[in-house]
Parts: C-alpha cells; sequence; structure tokens
C-alpha cells in the first residue's frame, strides 16, 4: 500500500485508532490532516510524530456544522483536495434507562446522533462534493459491533452505529458512479482510552474472553484495515461493514 500525494483527512485523530491510522498513513506517503475536539497537547505530539511532512491539525466540534464547514475549507485550500476521509470522532454515553432521568436522557440522545450520526453525515457531504468534481475518493466510517449486538446500556450509541451502518450503505450507492467507495469498520472493543474504561474493571476478563484469542484488539490493528480499505488494492470493495471484533460477536 502506497499513498504518496494523497491528502487525508481523519476525525477523532489526535487519540486511540484515529492517531494510530495517522502514523500509519504518514510512514506509507499520506498528507494527513488531524482533526480533534479538545485536547490540543495530545494532537500537537501526534503532529511532531508524523513521518513526513505538511501535515496539519484542526480543532474542531464534528456536531458543529460550522466548524466542520470552516475545517473543510481550510484543509482544500492548503491542499486543494481530501482524497481520504476517517470518519474516526465518536462519543459513548452511558444511560441506563433504570437509573437514567429523562433530561439525562434526552442529553445523551442528542449529543451522540449529533457526533456518532449526524456530524459524521454533514462531514461525508462536505467532503463527497469536493470528490465529486475529481470524481475519485475514499470514505471509511467507524461504526462498531454494537450496531448488531445491542446496547441496553448505551443505548443512543447503538442507536447511532446502525444507523451509521445505513448511511454508508446508502452512500456507497450514491457515490459510486463517482468512483467514490464508503465502507465501514465495525470493532468490537478496542485497547483505547474509551475501551480502557472497561477493559481495566472487572469486567475486562469477560470482554478479552469474548473472543477466542482472549483479547482485544489494538489499535494498530484497526488501523490497518482503514489503510487496506484506503487503498487501491480495495478498489472494489464499496458499501460492505467490516467486522473486526476477533469472533466476539458474529451475525450472519
Amino acid at each position: 500500500m502506497e499513498f504518496s500525494n494523497k491528502v487525508v483527512l481523519i476525525t477523532g485523530g489526535s487519540r486511540g485508532i484515529g492517531r494510530a491510522a495517522a502514523l500509519k498513513f504518514a510512514e506509507l506517503g499520506a498528507k494527513v490532516v488531524i482533526n480533534y475536539h479538545s485536547n490540543t497537547e495530545a494532537a500537537e505530539q501526534v503532529l511532531n510524530l508524523l513521518h513526513g511532512t505538511n501535515h496539519m491539525i484542526y480543532k474542531a466540534d464534528i456536531s458543529n456544522e460550522i466548524e466542520i464547514q470552516n475545517m473543510v475549507l481550510e484543509v482544500i485550500s492548503n491542499y486543494s483536495k481530501i482524497d481520504i476521509l476517517v470518519n474516526n470522532a465518536g462519543i459513548f454515553l452511558e444511560h441506563k434507562i433504570e437509573t437514567t432521568t429523562f433530561s439525562e436522557w434526552v442529553s445523551s440522545w442528542q449529543k451522540t446522533m449529533g457526533t456518532n450520526l449526524i456530524g459524521l453525515a454533514n462531514l461525508s457531504f462536505l467532503v463527497a462534493k469536493e470528490m465529486i468534481v475529481r470524481k475519485q475518493g475514499k470514505i471509511i466510517n467507524i461504526s462498531s459491533r454494537g450496531a448488531f449486538r445491542g446496547e441496553p446500556d448505551n443505548l443512543a450509541y447503538g442507536a447511532s452505529k446502525g444507523g451509521l451502518n445505513s448511511f454508508s450503505q446508502s452512500l456507497a450507492k450514491a457515490l459510486g458512479k463517482y468512483n467514490i467507495s464508503v465502507t465501514a469498520i465495525a470493532p468490537g472493543f478496542v485497547e483505547t482510552e474509551m475501551g480502557k474504561i472497561y477493559l481495566d474493571t472487572e469486567q475486562g476478563d469477560f470482554i478479552r474472553n469474548e473472543s477466542p484469542f482472549g483479547r482485544v484488539a489494538s489499535p494498530e490493528e484497526v488501523a490497518d484495515t482503514i489503510l487496506f480499505l484506503a487503498s487501491e488494492k480495495a478498489s472494489f470493495l464499496t458499501g460492505g461493514i467490516v467486522d473486526i471484533n476477533g469472533a466476539s460477536f458474529l451475525r450472519m
């Protein structure tokens, strides 16, 4: 795989899966734009680790349409194009029906959908408009096995990822005629900051043993799948949802 002269925009690129993907894309020649929400220090640390030159970081809240519109405009102004969009940013808010108030419930749904689905759809629209002009591009969306197995304590999260899968397949149909592919990746638990909230508790061993491998994925393993889908080796792969959960959950 080789990404020389490719411009890659990665949301949530300052940590976890996004960080791992940014490092790998840069190693293979890409110009990487790291979007982050608030942690400038972490984003700058990743920027300093990227191989090569002419990378950038950009602070923007994915749920804010003005901020993402300004981000896309600046990226295109700097690089003239966006070849690959990795929609990795997402939030995971617990809201158990038994213990959540109605106001907390409403807030959890609004925040989760605003970032995980609506914000992602808006950003995809803005980037796709540029890709259509050049009749080429790749959009990779980070979903979750939670879209299939159910998330009883995090209902908005599961619903947002189910919506994301449907959106990815519909967008693949809409953009295929412009030589733009759209795919989704559905990981299980991953050794990220978000995942460790659960992996470092008494639930940790149970979560790891859901997979016959007895472990969860590393961010780098998910990043490798992202890079494959973004490469020319996956030129006819569009509309698919790729499970990467170590057989911890199997769907028909």
